[in-house]
């Protein structure tokens, strides 16, 4: 086996056009997420901090006796919801939402750093991030702290990496045209003021549809990025 991939929320969005983008032939594809995709599926919820020590353990069973070209992670999974103040959001929902947006990517990615950390092989290790992570709006507060603080754990995480280590980057694809950007709109502007700007990109056909940005995010394995880069395809 050459190469072995994992995506997280790899059944829908974003996550199902990158297992089915894949540009490495004969690469064996884990989708980690609830639902499960056309891959092969690892079952978790990853806003269950239950469910990441599985993830863990399935990572370093699967990379034990590893011997091929390249390890890939794409951490994908995340949610915009609940939408509205963080004052009136519903308490388990912003729980859940918090634990999947700022903890599971840094959990997980610690796990498959451990995991891979005694190979020679490839690699690499890809957050999602978003324009979210730099801009602030109001009714985003769990979704626009959980993508700062994965762009401030790959800078910290790729500092951390030896030469020959693998690979901790963070993309933002851009505005994206999938069910989450659908939540969005149907979202009253009392709960997210901004919901024009997003009306405006799908009416004038500003959005990048998922399988561009699958290919945008696939395109930086092979680019000459430093370890800790944060970067969003629409400046590449």
């Amino acid at each position: 086996m050459g190469t072995v991939v994992w995506v997280s929320g790899g059944s829908a969005g974003i996550g199902a056009a990158l297992v089915a983008g894949v540009p490495f032939p004969g690469a064996r594809v884990v989708d980690i997420s609830r639902g499960g995709g056309t891959a092969e599926h690892f079952r978790a919820d990853l806003s269950a901090p239950a469910d990441w020590a599985r993830v863990a353990d399935h990572f370093t069973a699967e990379l034990a006796a590893y011997a091929g070209e390249r390890v890939i992670f794409i951490h994908n999974a995340g949610t915009v919801t609940p939408i509205g103040s963080a004052a009136g959001a519903d308490p388990d929902a912003y729980a859940r939402a918090v634990l999947l947006n700022s903890a599971a990517p840094q959990a997980l990615g610690a796990a498959f750093l451990r995991a891979s950390a005694h190979l020679t092989c490839e690699r690499h290790l890809i957050m999602l991030s978003s324009g979210a992570a730099k801009t602030a709006y109001a009714g985003w507060s769990s979704y626009n702290a959980g993508k700062a603080a994965v762009e401030h754990w790959v800078r910290t995480v790729g500092q951390e990496q030896p030469a020959d280590g693998c690979r901790v980057i963070a993309v933002a694809p851009g505005v994206v045209d999938t069910a989450m950007q659908s939540a969005i709109r149907a979202t009253d502007e009392t709960d997210f003021p901004s919901v024009s700007r997003f009306h405006n990109l799908k009416r004038t056909g500003a959005l990048t549809t998922p399988e561009a940005a699958a290919a945008g995010i696939w395109s930086l394995v092979d680019r000459d990025l430093a370890n800790g880069a944060t970067v969003d395809l629409r400046d590449l």
